[in-house]
């Protein structure tokens, strides 16, 4: 029940529709029992049991609270009958419709008001979940599978709603039904309720043995469905390579293996699940059978029971089914949306190691410098960065060069916090970047990588995506310093031209120049350069380059580069080998050192 729990803090804003869910149902339970109880003034009009009332008979307390109402309804149908028995029976008959009639009035109210609050719990726990996935670092998805996320925050967060939520309305109504039920059933024959009690504890212990592997069972299913998810993400995201590779037999093995076991636990978990209803009913049919021979004995034989009070009694016994079958079944729920509730719980409820101070610093503006002082840093086991130590001058363009792995792209990670440092500090303008607002670090940096990422929305939004409310004169502007506006005039809707999924409508040059613009419309005093060119054509690097010469103009920039023809013009250039910096400084002292930068610049040469 802990998780439980922790879900229904998530209902404290619809709290009002729960409460008029609980006074709609108190109400049904109420009108439930009576509606029963009502058939038994139609049954003695029937069987001509009925003796006229002609005085309203006294309420003496509750023990003699069935021979009260019987007399009262006996009292007004012999008023209004006049000793016409078909008189008599139109009224009872129209009583009881509408009695029927409120009960089912106060049934459809209850689930009108308790809809607004499993449907608002639903919203609220998926718009939580989106905010702790944007903002988990990206540390934790290396961890993570995509699919498994996915499969969370949608399938696992309905399974709440289906089991837990449903709970709540079954808190109250089934509950108060059962009791209802069972004080009329005490007024009229307090030896046969007596011996229904019997049967209950006999039945719940049944009933919980057979939902005690639902939860195991129930996790099985959900992390599947994570497992397959993820194999469906990830051959959509490399279809071409998978196409290419002639792989798809593979893929569809492994997805199938998937689907096979979730097909066994799902068979197990249903089947399980399934047992409740008909072992419910036979129990419940049991104790129908039983109380038939028992309180048929009282009718024939001992004749302690009118005929039209025990049909009634069996009515309202009856009616204890229902509410028990759904009791029973929301014991299932529990266990199932215990697992749901954990696996969407582990993610809210995830520490983000990449925290903010208490009152941290919202900086604003950048003056002087950023230094990387003695910083050390490692993924897992082994550090890529090593007691390293840089200087960016604001104004200055430094560029780090090196071989895969010698830890170029994780300076950019760990400038803009995707991770943060072991050992050391990175300062800007003397002020540790962890006592900066994350928010205020990245508003003072651009960043453009080596994959281009878009998203499936127009030209326009995705250049947009870094200034709210941009004018098209801005986003034009900005279009045509990343030598983007020529070939967005030529697309089909111009900047309302959607793009496609990652941008997959435009060519590799095309993706890099949107990504500049997006960048330029920022227009953050610090820009981060992660081997943007690396992945392009000459005719597509040469339009590229430009549009970041442009853009770096009289602008503080850390550039990766992989070719080096890109980065002559930097005012310091960085050589990297494992994480320790062999060389610095400008192009031409570098070549004139005769060290590892002029053998890449010979090899790149010679290539």
């Amino acid at each position: 029940m802990d998780y439980f729990k922790k879900i229904l803090r998530f209902a404290k804003p619809y709290a009002k529709y729960g409460y008029l869910n609980i006074f709609f149902n108190i109400l049904y339970a109420l009108f439930s029992a009576l509606s029963f109880a009502a058939l038994i003034p139609m049954l003695n009009v029937l069987f001509e049991k009925d003796k006229p009332v002609t005085e309203l008979p006294v309420f003496t307390g509750i023990g003699n609270s069935m021979d009260y109402i019987e007399g009262y309804l006996g009292y007004h149908v012999t008023q209004y009958s006049g000793g016409d028995k078909m008189k008599g029976l139109v009224l009872v008959i129209g009583l009881i419709l509408v009695l029927f009639l409120l009960k089912n009035l106060f049934n459809y109210l209850a689930m009108y008001f308790i809809t607004f609050l499993r449907n608002g719990v639903l919203k609220d726990i998926r718009n939580q979940m989106y905010e702790k996935i944007t903002q988990l670092p990206i540390s934790y998805y290396s961890e993570k599978r995509k699919g498994d996320v996915i499969a969370r925050i949608t399938s696992d967060v309905l399974e709440i709603q289906h089991s837990f939520l449903s709970i709540l309305e079954l808190i109250v109504r089934e509950p108060l039904t059962i009791l209802f039920t069972i004080l009329i059933m005490f007024g009229i024959s307090g030896k046969l309720t007596l011996f229904v009690f019997i049967f209950i504890p006999l039945a719940g212990g049944i009933i919980s043995w057979i939902g005690k592997s639902l939860k195991k069972q129930s996790d099985d299913v959900q992390s599947e469905q994570g497992q397959f998810l993820s194999i469906v993400e990830e051959t959509l995201g490399g279809l071409r390579v998978v196409k290419a590779f002639n792989a798809e037999s593979k893929f569809f093995k492994t997805f199938s293996s998937s689907t096979k076991r979730f097909f066994d636990f799902s068979n197990k978990l249903l089947n399980r699940q399934n047992l409740a209803s008909p072992s419910g009913e036979f129990l419940g049919i049991l104790v129908i059978g039983v109380l038939l021979w028992f309180g048929g004995k009282m009718v024939i034989v001992d004749k302690t029971l009118d005929a039209s009070q025990f049909i009634a009694y069996m009515g309202l016994a009856y009616n204890i089914l229902t509410p028990a079958k759904s009791i029973s079944k929301a014991s299932y729920g529990v266990k199932k949306g215990n697992a749901a509730a954990e696996r969407v719980l582990e993610i809210l409820e995830t520490i983000n190691p990449i925290s903010e101070i208490e009152n941290a610093i919202d900086k604003s503006d950048f003056d002087s410098e950023i230094e990387l002082k003695n910083i050390s840093f490692k993924y897992e086991d082994d550090y890529v960065l090593k007691n390293f130590n840089l200087k960016v001058p604001k104004g200055h363009a430094v560029a780090l060069v090196g071989q895969s792995g010698s830890g170029k792209s994780t300076i950019a990670n760990l400038a803009t916090r995707f991770y943060d440092v072991n050992d050391g500090t990175i300062e800007i303008d003397g002020i540790n970047i962890k006592d900066m607002t994350k928010k205020s670090l990245r508003d003072l940096m651009g960043l453009v990588t080596q994959d281009s990422i878009l998203f499936n929305d127009t030209v326009k939004k995705n250049i947009g995506l870094g200034k709210e409310n941009a004018s098209e004169e801005e986003i034009i502007e900005a279009a045509k310093i990343a030598n983007a506006h020529e070939f967005i005039s030529e697309l089909p809707e111009g900047y309302d031209t959607n793009i496609g999924d990652s941008g997959n409508k435009l060519s590799g040059g095309q993706k890099q120049r949107l990504s500049i613009a997006r960048a330029v419309l920022k227009n953050p005093p610090i820009m981060i350069l992660d081997e943007a060119t690396s992945a392009l054509d000459t005719e597509s690097e040469r339009l590229v380059q430009d549009a970041l010469e442009k853009m770096m103009l009289n602008r503080t920039s850390i550039v990766i580069a992989h070719r080096l023809s890109t980065i002559q013009n930097a005012n310091t250039i960085v050589v990297l080998q494992k994480g320790v910096i062999v060389e610095q400084g400008s192009h031409e002292e570098l070549l004139a050192k005769n060290g590892t930068y002029r053998k890449l610049v010979e090899m790149q040469s010679l290539g």
